[in-house]
C-alpha cells in the first residue's frame, strides 16, 4: 500500500498488516483483503491521530500524550 498510496498523493500505511491480520484472526474471524489494502483503516487511525494532535494543540503543547486520544 506505501507505494500505491505514495503515487495517489494518499499517506503511507501506519500499520502493521501481518499484526492486524493476526489480531483479528485471535478473536476468530478472517481478514478481507479491502481492509488491509484499502484506504479506511488507514484513514481511520490517521482520523484519530489527527483529532490528538489538535486536541495537544489547543492545550498549548507540541507532544501528543495518550490523554490526547
Amino acid at each position: 500500500m506505501a507505494k500505491k498510496a505514495a503515487a495517489a498523493g494518499g499517506v503511507e500505511a501506519l500499520f502493521v498488516k501481518s499484526k492486524v491480520r493476526d489480531y483479528i484472526k485471535s478473536k476468530g474471524c478472517n481478514t478481507s483483503g479491502d481492509l488491509i489494502d484499502g484506504p479506511a483503516l488507514n484513514d481511520a487511525i490517521i482520523g484519530i491521530l489527527d483529532k490528538a494532535i489538535g486536541r495537544a494543540k489547543a492545550n498549548g503543547r507540541k507532544t501528543v500524550q495518550e490523554k490526547d486520544l
